[in-house]
């Protein structure tokens, strides 16, 4: 794992430098394979942000990640004006473990910087209850951006991606041109990690039947669909305050404050930096690995695999502005 500043990832990638998913068109979305760039966020659990803080924590990961001079430079890699942007949250384990609003907030604000409408920008999650619990308001129409819960909404057609059949929620199969994971840093009882890539379980209608074998090779089938993989553009992080065990609910006594937030176009680096994040949390405790305690993070592996991003330590590259 290498550990860089922004000025000499631009350095290293060369002027103009810039990855691609897309193979037609004249713009394409900047990807780094192994990049995950980092912004201070540091809070208590419990504790709001600034708008400022929570601005500066956000608008540093993103440039990082993807090597810009500046955040709305990097915003614009990233997103077109006329995309419709999904900004998938995951709030399962309620205001305490969940996506800080003024992180996600400060994400928006980003994304318009990058020339896309507010209206056209929707932080949504598999339930309305579940956004109201972590402490979003809800809205459809107005307001600084659009806030819902899909609520059910699913095609009616089951899609196929490897090992899963499942409906799609439609928010994310035919209104979204781009997506974001805006997860959590956080260990699962059962894949061992829940961060990006899981959360998009979220946007399934039978998550239930893909928890076997460590969720995997679920994850990474989920994740490698083309509603997912053509549209993913950015997963963020909110590792503020992190939890080592327990997970995914909320537990209280194995939280603890990294006081990061992080950002990558690559969905695997972005696990496998909340992976040894965790590891070295638990390490620190005297608690066992991962591995050990009967729940190995095997679908990273997997999603590399699939080429979705980089699973290998030494291909890990973490980057501050």
């Amino acid at each position: 794992m290498n550990k860089l500043t922004r000025r000499e990832l631009v350095a290293l990638l060369g002027a103009g430098a810039v990855a691609s998913r897309a193979s037609a068109g004249s713009w394409q979305p900047s990807v780094l394979p192994g990049v995950v760039g980092l912004g201070q966020g540091s809070a208590v659990l419990g504790a709001r942000l600034s708008p400022e803080a929570a601005g500066s924590a956000v608008f540093a990961a993103v440039e990082s990640s993807v090597g810009a001079a500046t955040a709305p430079e990097a915003a614009a890699r990233l997103f077109r004006p006329d995309d419709t942007v999904g900004i998938k949250v995951n709030c399962l384990a309620g205001r305490s473990l969940s996506p800080r609003v003024e992180l996600v907030e400060a994400l928006v604000n980003l994304i318009v910087e990058a020339g896309v409408d507010r209206r056209r920008i929707i932080v949504f999650e598999r339930s309305s209850r579940e956004l109201r619990r972590a402490g979003f308001t809800l809205s459809d129409q107005g307001g600084a951006y659009r806030c819902v819960g899909t609520d059910n909404d699913y095609e009616s057609v089951p899609q196929d991606s490897g090992s899963i059949g499942s409906c799609f929620a439609r928010l994310v199969a035919t209104e979204c041109t781009a997506l974001v994971s805006f997860g959590v840093v956080k260990d699962h009882d059962l894949s061992g990690v829940s961060a990006g890539m899981k959360n998009w379980y979220g946007v399934i209608h039978n998550p239930n039947k893909y928890h076997d074998n460590g969720c995997d090779p679920y994850i990474a089938d989920v994740a490698r669909h083309p509603y997912i993989r053509d549209k993913l553009r950015l997963t963020v992080l909110d590792g503020v305050v992190a939890q080592c065990h327990g997970g995914p609910a909320y537990r209280p006594g194995s939280t603890f404050e990294l006081g990061l937030v992080a950002a990558s176009t690559d969905p695997v680096a972005a696990d496998l930096w909340a992976w040894q994040v965790i590891e070295a949390e638990r390490a620190r405790r005297g608690l066992p690995t991962l591995e050990a305690a009967g729940r190995p993070v095997r679908y990273l592996a997997t999603a590399a695999g699939h080429g979705l991003g980089v699973a290998d330590p030494a291909r890990l590259k973490l980057v501050t502005a």
